[in-house]
């Protein structure tokens, strides 16, 4: 695609893994951000190559990656697999883009910066590998809002509890609810010990159990003493995010029958006695973040009303009952937008403009 009069001199983006759920949603904010952009080039899978789609109103070609795919390519959004990134990133790397990855391939490497722009856009400017990596849509539901916090109060430790939806999963998390669904409604199932499991039969998709009226305490893969993968990315990006790796966190991921948008509650300790209304008014006005907490008028964030938006929405803030240096929130983002795809396109964003 030819950079027309208009966008000469822009910086020349890839949009790599562009035919799926979350690639779909940066064409869709790249059309509606603010246009930097010069040439913007879309790769996928070789069985997506020909597809058109459309980016800032104009049909743009899919086009399978090949070693020259890279070249005069400024910044490379990756939305692929680990295996992907881990074999495609350092070759955009090596010809001379920023690639913005949101795999987890690289999230944990030292020489790679965790970036969130509302927390620690500094670290963007320190990229030895020339990429930069996208957290988990979990922890990216939460740390904007935490961030603040912690920038305030100082955070001495956190206990979190995630409710997932299923597209964090991918389309195959979402086609299992939609599925599951249609086979419970307008049944009498959820009343007697293992209905709803022999309904659905062994289509659970990608979960363990039925996720149709139901909850499922799991998430990722089994890592060493009964945690999962999910739950210790979340302890370990927050940790890299905030530049705290001691910090204390205990987390359980929970996925719930919902189609998009995470949800979690947070039990934070800071350094010091801590005051709702101080809290209330940092995240009022942290950038980023949503404050919607009215309890007795039935005000407070759920994924039904924050599904479609780019801000961590936040709610329910108290200060716990028996410690008074401690703060019980719920926070709500969209896993697809600020949780994966905005992200992603912020980071790209702050590269370009030198920070």
């Amino acid at each position: 695609m030819a950079v027309d009069a208009g966008r000469a001199g822009r910086p020349t983006l890839a949009v790599v893994g562009a035919t799926g759920a979350v690639g779909t949603v940066m064409l869709q904010i790249l059309s509606h951000r603010a246009d930097i952009w010069g040439e913007i080039r879309l790769f996928a899978s070789p069985r997506s190559a020909g597809r058109k789609l459309t980016v800032r109103g104009e049909q743009v070609e899919v086009s399978a990656l090949s070693e020259d795919s890279f070249d005069g390519v400024d910044i490379a959004l990756f939305d692929v697999p680990d295996e992907v990134a881990e074999q495609w990133a350092p070759v955009a790397a090596a010809r001379g883009a920023v690639v913005v990855d949101n795999s987890g391939a690289f999230r944990m490497d030292p020489e790679v910066p965790l970036v969130v722009p509302e927390v620690n856009a500094h670290a963007a400017r320190n990229r030895p590998r020339g990429i930069v990596a996208n957290p988990n849509c979990t922890t990216l539901s939460m740390i904007v809002a935490l961030g603040a916090l912690h920038a305030e109060f100082g955070l001495r430790a956190l206990v979190a509890s995630s409710y997932q939806a299923v597209s964090g999963a991918g389309r195959a998390g979402v086609d299992t609810l939609r599925r599951q669904i249609a086979l419970v409604a307008g049944t009498e199932l959820g009343t007697a010990p293992g209905d709803v499991r022999r309904a659905v039969g062994d289509s659970t998709g990608p979960f363990p159990e039925p996720v149709a009226l139901n909850v499922v305490p799991w998430a990722g893969d089994l890592r060493a003493d009964g945690w999962s993968s999910e739950e210790m990315k979340v302890r370990d990006e927050s940790r890299k995010i905030l530049g705290m790796p001691k910090l204390p966190v205990a987390v359980t991921c929970v996925r719930v029958p919902v189609v998009t948008a995470h949800s979690l509650t947070l039990h934070a300790r800071f350094e010091g006695e801590v005051t709702v209304a101080k809290a209330r008014e940092i995240l009022a006005t942290a950038p980023g973040v949503v404050l919607y907490d009215d309890p007795g008028a039935g005000e407070f964030p759920t994924p039904a009303d924050v599904v479609g938006t780019d801000p961590t929405w936040v709610g329910r803030v108290r200060r716990a009952l028996d410690d008074p240096t401690a703060l019980e929130l719920f926070v709500c983002g969209d896993n697809l937008r600020k949780g994966s795809a905005l992200n992603a396109v912020q980071v790209a964003e702050l590269v370009v403009k030198g920070a």
